[in-house]
C-alpha cells in the first residue's frame, strides 16, 4: 500500500483571505430604524379622549378670544379712523372668506376618500361573490371618477372597449386593474422609491438628534398625500393626516415597523452592512421601513384591491437604495 500523500480535490474553490466577509464590531448595535419607528408610533397614537376633550376646549378658547379681539381692533380703529377701520374690516372679511375656502376644500377632500373607500368595498363584494354585474358597476364607476385625467385617458379607452369582452367578475376587475390602474402604480411606486432615498439619506448624513424623526414623519406624510392624489384621493391636510394615522396604524398593528438585517441582506448583499457604518445602516433600515408604509398606503388608497401580486418592498428597497452608499463597499 502507497504511504505517499493523498491529493484531495476539492468541490469548490475555497476563498482567499481577501474574499473573507469583514469581521463584525464587537458591541457595535444592530441597526433597527429607530427614527421610522418613532414616527410610526407618533403617527398611529390616538389621543384619549380626555385630550380630545382638552385641545377641542383649548381651540375654543382661543378661537372665541381671537374674534372678540379682532372685532374690537376693527370697531375700535373705525371710531378712530373710519377710512383705516373699513380696510382692516375687510382684509378680516376676505381672511374669513379664505378659510371657509379652505374647510369647503377639506370637505370635499374627505368626500373623495370616502368615494374611493366604498368603490374599494363594492369592489371587494364583487370579487367574493363572483358577481360579475357588480364588478362591471365598479368598473363603469371608476371611468366615471377618472374622466378629465389625461394620463388615463389611454386606459380607460381601452378599458370602455374591453368590459363587454369579461366573463366574470375577476377577469373584469382584472382588467381594470391592468388598463386603468397600472399607470398609477407606477406613478405611486415611483412616490415610495423617492420617499425612501430621502429618508434613508437625511437619517445617514445628518447626525442631528430628531433632524431623522422629522424627516421620517414629514416624508412619509408627504408620501402618503401624493399616493392619495395619485390614485384620486386628493386628501387636503386633514385628510391627509388621517389616511397617515390608517396607514401608520396598520403597520404598527401587523407588526411590520421592525425590519433589520435579515430583510436588507439578501437585497443588497450579505456583507453590505457589516461595510456600512451604523448611521449608514440606520439609514438603510428608515428607508427600508418607508418602503413598508408606501406600500401599505398603495393598498389603502386604491380603489380596487390587488389582483395580480402587489409591489414587493423588497424590490423597491432594492431600487430605491441599492448604490444609494456606493461609496462605503
Amino acid at each position: 500500500m502507497s504511504k505517499g500523500p493523498v491529493l484531495i480535490e476539492l468541490d469548490e474553490e475555497t476563498p482567499s483571505p481577501a474574499e473573507a466577509p469583514p469581521v463584525p464590531e464587537l458591541g457595535a448595535p444592530t441597526p433597527k430604524g429607530q427614527a421610522m419607528q418613532t414616527a410610526a408610533v407618533l403617527a398611529a397614537r390616538r389621543p384619549s379622549r380626555l385630550a380630545r376633550w382638552f385641545w377641542g376646549l383649548l381651540g375654543a378658547v382661543i378661537g372665541a378670544a381671537i374674534s372678540v379681539a379682532a372685532w374690537d381692533f376693527a370697531w375700535g380703529l373705525i371710531e378712530r379712523q373710519p377710512l383705516l377701520g373699513y380696510a382692516v374690516t375687510a382684509l378680516i372679511g376676505a381672511l374669513l372668506l379664505v378659510m371657509v375656502l379652505i374647510s369647503l376644500k377639506e370637505i370635499a377632500a374627505f368626500g373623495r376618500l370616502r368615494r374611493i373607500d366604498k368603490l374599494r368595498l363594492r369592489a371587494d363584494a364583487a370579487l367574493a361573490d363572483g358577481d360579475l354585474k357588480a364588478a362591471r358597476a365598479v368598473a363603469a364607476e371608476l371611468l366615471s371618477f377618472y374622466a378629465g385625467r389625461e394620463d388615463t385617458r389611454w386606459g380607460r379607452d381601452k378599458l370602455r372597449d374591453g368590459m363587454e369582452d369579461a366573463f366574470d367578475a375577476d377577469a373584469m376587475l382584472a382588467e381594470v386593474e391592468l388598463d386603468l390602474l397600472s399607470p398609477l402604480d407606477a406613478a405611486a411606486r415611483r412616490e415610495v422609491e423617492a420617499a425612501a432615498r430621502q429618508v434613508a439619506t437625511v437619517t445617514a448624513v445628518v447626525p442631528l438628534a430628531l433632524a431623522d424623526v422629522v424627516t421620517a414623519l414629514t416624508a412619509n406624510l408627504r408620501m402618503i398625500r401624493r399616493i392619495a392624489e395619485i390614485y384620486g384621493g386628493r386628501s387636503g391636510t386633514l385628510g391627509s393626516w388621517r389616511l397617515t394615522k390608517a396607514v401608520m396604524a396598520h403597520i404598527v398593528a401587523t407588526g411590520a415597523v421592525a425590519v433589520g438585517d435579515d430583510m436588507l441582506e439578501p437585497i443588497l448583499g450579505g456583507s453590505l452592512l457589516g461595510k456600512l457604518s451604523r448611521r449608514f445602516g440606520e439609514g438603510m433600515v428608515n428607508g427600508a421601513l418607508t418602503a413598508r408604509v408606501g406600500v401599505a398606503a398603495m393598498d389603502v388608497c386604491r380603489p380596487v384591491p390587488f389582483l395580480r401580486k402587489p409591489p414587493s418592498v423588497r424590490g423597491i428597497v432594492q431600487s430605491a437604495l441599492t448604490g444609494l452608499f456606493k461609496s462605503e463597499r
